[in-house]
């Protein structure tokens, strides 16, 4: 157990986890049942494990890194079963103005990579894309819109 621990200890340092990592984690090293919780618990109180730092920390670098919108971000970290709350405290880590320069960045760069075609499809094809990012549609139709009316 002891091993198991210090292999956490240094899984855990090299960055941010969240509890489903762990657990996986603990399971390869060949713990099982209480071990794994124990284990949990011990990195928890010395700070080696802390969810609501890895979700900050995943949703910045999701968006500053791959532009990732904030309904992709929280889908991801509800898949890796983080808990609403650090969604929550993850996604008010990222700041709105910034959030909107990516957004129209984003969408200018794909609308004007679709010059060729009718102005229908490049709105859909640029309303996909940013949908498929994980931007909200109410964000998406607005921008989409400013573009199509900067186009004219």
């Amino acid at each position: 157990m002891d091993t198991a621990i210090l292999q956490l200890r240094n899984y855990c340092a090299y960055q941010e986890r969240c509890h489903s990592e762990v657990r996986q984690k603990c399971l390869e090293l060949g713990l099982r049942g209480d071990a794994i919780d124990q284990a949990i618990v011990e990195l928890i109180s010395e700070d080696f494990l802390n969810e609501e730092r890895f979700a900050i920390a995943f949703a910045g670098g999701k968006f500053r890194m791959q532009q990732w919108g904030r309904k992709k971000i929280a889908a991801a970290l509800q898949q890796l079963q983080v808990a609403a709350y650090c969604i929550k405290k993850g996604l008010l880590e990222i700041e709105d103005a910034d959030y909107q320069a990516t957004l129209h960045k984003l969408a200018r760069k794909k609308f004007e990579s679709l010059q060729r075609e009718p102005l229908l499809r490049r709105k859909q094809k640029t309303w996909a894309y940013l949908a498929q990012k994980g931007y909200e549609p109410g964000l998406v139709a607005a921008v989409v819109e400013q573009l199509t009316k900067e186009d004219d």
